[in-house]
């Protein structure tokens, strides 16, 4: 693939081969020095439109442990405050040399404006509500390690799909490798459909048999006034140790992040033995050298 913008054309085979690598940079990050010379002589630029904590970081510490020299860009200390475009920052780091942009902007389809602006490699690292490839592949990647495989499985998503990249890119993904996704939240925050997925407004239809349980932060920044109180969604939607009795037994529990503790999913959950949240970030940082190598290294050859 030229470039990660989301996994629209990608087959089964390239996902796989994808995760494969994230093993073998997974057993590099467990060695004495955590670090080799895959990406020596190229140059990361992290370009971060809306601010992000896990994503950000994850990307610079992947490309450093691959021996990338890596740019940070922070849109808040940046000339787009003096009014530069978008366009012109990328063609700005273009012109200093950069081979792989990772881009997260709060409006959708930047990185894909992004990919026709500059020559160099384009990894979305989420624009608006659209997508979120690599966080989408560190969930399968972490789920595949819980599951053993994904084929059959019945992977529930809860809480604010509406307005929810990483549930995107997960409905587009993890079919790919066999899971069934049900997607449940309050109606308003349901998007009118989504391929890929079932929907239902019934939380204990979608945990019902689930195999695995992913919660979703309860978007408040992106959401209209009055789609839903807070005390309504907690009563009727929050992941309660009571409600997970539903979903089989030992059913792992992912959540992105930021997490929203006793909103979304009861606090005590998210510190319990099924929690997958910290193994997340953890896995992060191997799948997204995966991605850099592929589409770094991959291009060269």
């Amino acid at each position: 693939m030229r470039h990660l913008l989301d996994f629209r054309g990608w087959a089964r085979t390239e996902v796989e081969s994808l995760l494969d690598t994230a093993r073998v940079m997974a057993e590099v990050l467990e060695r004495p020095v955590k670090k080799v010379p895959a990406l020596q002589g190229f140059t990361v630029a992290t370009v971060f439109f809306e601010p992000s904590t896990r994503t950000r970081l994850s990307f610079e510490l992947a490309a450093r442990r691959m021996s990338a020299d890596v740019v940070s860009f922070a849109a808040q200390t940046s000339s787009l405050q003096k009014g530069e475009s978008y366009k012109d920052t990328l063609l700005t780091l273009e012109a200093m040399g950069v081979d792989a942009y990772v881009i997260r902007a709060d409006a959708a389809g930047v990185p894909h404006q992004a990919a026709r602006w500059v020559k160099g490699v384009v990894v979305n690292g989420g624009d608006g509500r659209r997508a979120h490839p690599t966080q989408a592949l560190l969930d399968a990647y972490t789920l595949l390690e819980a599951l053993g495989s994904l084929e059959g499985k019945k992977i529930a998503i809860v809480g604010d799909l509406l307005h929810s990249r990483v549930a995107r890119s997960n409905v587009e993904l993890l079919p790919l490798l066999g899971a069934e996704v049900w997607g449940a939240g309050p109606p308003t925050l349901l998007p009118q459909g989504l391929p890929g997925a079932r929907l239902t407004s019934r939380l204990e239809e979608a945990l019902a048999e689930a195999d695995a349980v992913m919660v979703l932060r309860l978007q408040k920044e992106r959401m209209e006034a009055g789609l839903i109180h807070l005390q309504d969604y907690i009563a009727h939607y929050q992941v309660t140790e009571a409600r997970l009795k539903k979903a089989k037994p030992g059913a792992p529990l992912l959540h992105p992040g930021p997490m929203n503790r006793d909103v979304e999913l009861e606090g005590t959950l998210a510190d319990s033995a099924r929690s997958l949240v910290n193994r997340q970030v953890h896995n992060g940082v191997a799948v997204r050298m995966a991605v850099l190598y592929h589409l770094l290294v991959g291009r060269e050859r």
